[in-house]
């Protein structure tokens, strides 16, 4: 860890403790897109990276505040510990091998998504959030656009990031921003595309929200990378479903059929769709289709309790220099290789519970006659966010700070359907004023 590296940290830090929880959590995303992961510490063979202090820092915080909701479990914190708890035991008690990177990961996992889970405790929070988060995201997106075009990236004073001239598509560079991967940065943006088009229904944060939808287009496009694209445009796609919202029943046999006639059709395997679709976005569909392809074909080496990454060496004609391993471009098939086939299935129950949840939150908004639409909309944006995730899964796991704007999106979405999932005597929309209690009378009533 260098001293700007340090500087930075401590500052946010000290932001993270001391500051009002809202604050709190720009100084989380604060740290998300001005801090590498080559700023790092390496305590006792494990990887401090500097996300990993605001993580303790933020964990310490809202468990001295006594606000853990450990005697106050939802269904989507049910299935999120089911996840990771069973993932992390299998893969004990199979592997001897990268332990404490794996403990590492599940202890980001348990860290963000709680912290999370109390600072943002409304709609309100979310929205504050939304329309302060520019303030930190228009200068990123500024040091992106001096990295496409000078080909060096600012971020290169934190160490650890590569790009330039070595990560070109189409003779135009690929952009790194502070991640370590130009699918990551792009992916970042193609998240929160959703939630800004949210915000642009509501005529008191519009500009804001424009803004914020210009800047996550940017960091897209300076990405040059299929995967966040094909994101985006699911996004855009999902968006333009709204107008026949209650149908989507229709429109999930529809994608259903789909599926199913692509199959019959095609000479290849289905899953082959991501190699013809990367000649529309300019990805690496085809590693993509392969991967699942292989995966499927040594579905006996892994269903029941995962196998160890180096076993995966002859998959391809080519290997991750790095850790001499195949490239696992796919949340759902890490699930599989640590531990079994069973967390692939734990991983989908906490999607659908998720989207279960969300499904009821709307129902019960639009049965509000003073609830605004406003509210209806920022649910539908949280609902395409989730959609956007998990296609961006099917092109890269997040295996860099990424992650904490995952647990943050699922933690928002586990807090503001309890808030929103019973019948309330008041209308919850007018929590403004009175969020922690409000949230503390509906979770008795429910």
């Amino acid at each position: 860890m260098n001293v700007l590296g340090a500087s930075i940290l401590i500052i946010l830090i000290f932001v993270v403790l001391k500051a009002s929880p809202r604050m709190a959590i720009l100084g989380m995303m604060g740290g998300v897109l001005f801090l590498t992961q080559a700023q790092q510490v390496d305590l006792f063979g494990v990887n401090f990276y500097a996300i990993r202090f605001l993580e303790v820092a933020g964990f310490l915080r809202v468990a001295i505040d006594k606000k853990l909701p450990f005697c106050q479990l939802n269904g989507i914190d049910h299935a999120f510990l089911w996840l990771y708890g069973f993932t992390i035991l299998v893969f004990l008690i199979r592997s001897t091998e990268s332990i404490a990177t794996q403990i590492g990961i599940t202890l980001d996992a348990f860290f963000c998504y709680f912290i999370f889970r109390k600072l943002i405790i409304g709609m309100d929070d979310l929205r504050w959030f939304l329309r302060s988060f520019v303030i930190l995201l228009a200068p990123y997106t500024v040091l992106v656009l001096i990295e496409i075009t000078t080909a060096h990236n600012p971020f290169a004073l934190l160490g650890g990031i590569e790009g330039g001239s070595d990560w070109m598509r189409h003779g135009i560079p690929r952009c790194f921003g502070s991640f370590r991967q130009p699918d990551t940065l792009g992916m970042f943006g193609a998240s929160f595309l959703p939630l800004y088009i949210s915000s642009v229904f509501d005529e008191k944060e519009r500009k804001n929200a424009l803004l914020g939808i210009s800047l996550c287009l940017t960091l897209i496009a300076c990405a040059n990378s299929g995967g966040p694209i094909l994101g985006g445009l699911t996004g855009l796609l999902a968006w333009g479903l709204w107008r026949i919202k209650k149908r989507m029943r229709m429109v999930r046999w529809g994608i259903v059929a789909s599926i199913i006639l692509l199959a019959l059709v095609m000479k290849d395997p289905v899953w082959y769709i991501f190699a013809h679709a990367s000649g529309l976005t300019g990805g690496s569909g085809w590693h993509r289709s392969k991967l699942i392809d292989v995966v499927y074909r040594n579905i006996d080496q892994w269903w029941l309790a995962g196998m160890p990454l180096g076993d995966t060496i002859d998959w391809f004609p080519y290997v991750l220099p790095q850790v001499g391993t195949a490239d696992i471009t796919n949340a759902f098939i890490a699930f599989g290789l640590t531990s079994g086939i069973c967390s692939v299935f734990l991983f989908i129950r906490l999607l659908s519970k998720t989207y279960n949840r969300l499904g009821l939150a709307l129902e019960n908004v639009r049965s509000f006659h003073s609830a605004t639409r406003e509210t209806e909309l920022m649910f539908w944006g949280l609902g395409v966010m989730l959609t956007v995730h998990i296609i961006n899964w099917f092109g890269c796991t997040y295996f860099d700070q990424m992650y904490v704007i995952w647990f943050m999106h699922l933690a928002v979405i586990a807090t503001l359907t309890e808030v929103y999932a019973g019948q309330p005597a008041t209308d919850p929309d007018s929590q403004s004023q009175n969020a922690p209690e409000i949230h503390s009378s509906w979770r008795a009533m429910t």
